[in-house]
């Protein structure tokens, strides 16, 4: 018998993944053996070894274009340029959960002083001051998973990368302690849902397989042109799409977002929010301009229709949120709408611009969304965070720094001139009218000018209300919770000002290989 041959494995081209999966490998075996006094700052130091060593070698990868792994894996211009951004997002918000156990007064995984009314085992947690480092190896598995995701070529192994990524966020988003029960329900819900989501995307797999033979994305490019319009393709095609508009938060499959925004540990949701968008794009993009660019046909009424109906989900249903979370999180919805414009945005030859400029508004919205979240950790209450919005009426009286941050921030998410929200936007819309789909990208604009009242609301209650007596307070960032909002309002500013260079880097990386 023939011997079972080893696949070709570019280590090199592997090495932003490698860092990432050595990371949360040596913090396993930390959590398990190191001794409780010293696990936080190595855990912590480990944590962003990994995410910075990622991402220089993205950038020492740079140019690069190959197939590695048997096929399994493509590392390519979008792949490298969508792993430096998970890995800078992954960085920063690695640098957020430190802030966040550093500080028991503030700490969602640490208790706080009052005592909370519930259970035995609520008053327990609520005395107790040991730090949760696990959350750090958790969040080292999930940055790698979701760099998996954008590189994988074969379903088999999207699918491996999409649990590597999720079962992590299912742990993380019940790790709170202030309001244990809340954050577990979350998780659960995230969880089931998530289940069911990974069953469609598994479905799907199945019945590409059976029409093409393959999970090779390649492979299956080539069965979709002589195939056509196969019963078992197409179906397959749209229980896969599914399964990863169920990760993007897009509507319909968005049920799970609010509960689980507003439930899970606000640095957590941060992590969710902005990485795990960027991955899920990752792989559209993928399957949908490698495995079957050349069918768009079979695909193209579908994201048309999932992009409106995101659209106006996030930005009708923004408007009813009480809750700063839950806003974002329908704002997460609207804009996954936004990014399906740009996927729409595909050209005759099988890039087009919209690749280019979806990256770009990842790149954007990811580290808007990072440090909109951030600032929601420093307005706090007796109860804990003070997410409800009455709470936010004058804080600009209170703390002007903050207010004004937010401020960008919510503008940028509008899509206001000079901000990185309206050069993504731009990009994206335009990528849409260049290919045809102008209705598209009228429904965008009047959905942006909708959901820009919700964010504006937030504004005129900081600014123009007078604070309430026993308002919430503004705690003072320690250095890593200042070094994330200072980077983030920094690109939300550039970004909108000065794009091109970034631009131009989307635009070069905008190459897939399969």
């Amino acid at each position: 018998m023939d011997g079972v041959a080893a696949p070709d494995l570019s280590f090199a081209a592997l090495a932003p993944l490698l860092f990432v999966f050595g990371a949360a490998a040596v913090g396993v075996l930390v959590e398990a053996f190191a001794p409780r006094a010293v696990r936080h700052p190595v855990q912590v130091a480990i944590a962003l070894t990994g995410a910075v060593g990622a991402f220089v070698a993205t950038l020492l990868l740079a140019g690069t274009r190959e197939v590695t792994a048997g096929g399994a894996l493509a590392v390519d211009g979008v792949a490298l340029f969508l792993q430096g951004t998970i890995a800078v997002l992954g960085a920063l918000s690695v640098l957020l959960f430190s802030e966040r156990a550093l500080d028991p007064a503030r700490s969602a995984f640490v208790a706080v002083a009052s005592v909370p009314a519930g259970s035995v085992r609520d008053r327990e947690l609520s005395t107790d001051e040991r730090v949760q480092t696990e959350v750090y190896p958790l969040a080292s598995f999930a940055l790698g998973g979701m760099m998996l995701f954008t590189a994988a070529n074969d379903l088999l192994v999207m699918f491996v990368a999409l649990e590597v990524l999720s079962l992590p966020l299912y742990l993380m988003s019940g790790l709170a302690r202030r309001r244990r029960l809340l954050s577990q329900e979350a998780a659960v819900k995230y969880f089931l849902l998530g289940a069911f989501a990974s069953a469609f995307f598994l479905y799907g797999l199945a019945l590409v397989y059976g029409a093409t033979g393959s999970v090779r994305l390649s492979a299956i490019r080539d069965a979709a042109v002589v195939e056509g319009g196969d019963t078992l393709l197409v179906l397959g095609l749209g229980l896969l799409v599914v399964g990863l508009m169920f990760k993007a938060s897009v509507a319909p499959f968005h049920t799970w977002t609010p509960d689980v925004y507003q439930g899970a540990p606000t640095a957590v949701t941060a992590f969710m929010a902005a990485a795990t968008k960027v991955a899920a794009f990752g792989a559209v993009l993928r399957l949908l301009y490698v495995a079957f660019g050349t069918a768009e046909w079979t695909w193209r009424p579908l994201v048309y229709a999932l992009a409106i109906t995101s659209m106006v989900v996030g930005a009708v249903l923004g408007l009813t949120q009480t809750d700063v979370k839950r806003m974002l999180a329908y704002s997460s919805i609207a804009h996954a709408g936004f990014l399906l414009t740009g996927v729409i945005g595909l050209g005759a030859d099988g890039s087009g611009p919209g690749l280019a400029a979806t990256m770009f508004y990842l790149l954007a919205y990811g580290l808007t969304t990072l440090g909109a979240f951030g600032l929601v950790t420093l307005v706090r209450s007796g109860e804990g965070e003070a997410t409800h919005l009455s709470q936010w009426a004058g804080l600009a009286q209170r703390s002007p720094v903050v207010a004004a941050l937010m401020g960008l921030f919510l503008l940028a998410l509008a899509g206001i001139p000079l901000t990185s929200g309206f050069t993504g936007k731009f990009a994206v819309f335009r990528a849409a009218i260049e290919t045809g789909a102008w209705p598209l990208a009228v429904v965008a604009l009047v959905t942006s000018a909708i959901a820009a009242f919700f964010y504006l609301r937030v504004i005129v209650l900081m600014y123009f209300s007078e604070p309430a007596p026993e308002g919430p307070t503004v705690g003072v960032p320690g250095l890593p919770t200042t070094i994330v909002v200072a980077v983030t309002a920094a690109a939300t500013l550039v970004l909108g000002v000065l794009p091109g260079s970034v631009l131009d880097l989307a635009d070069s990386a905008a190459v897939l290989v399969g």
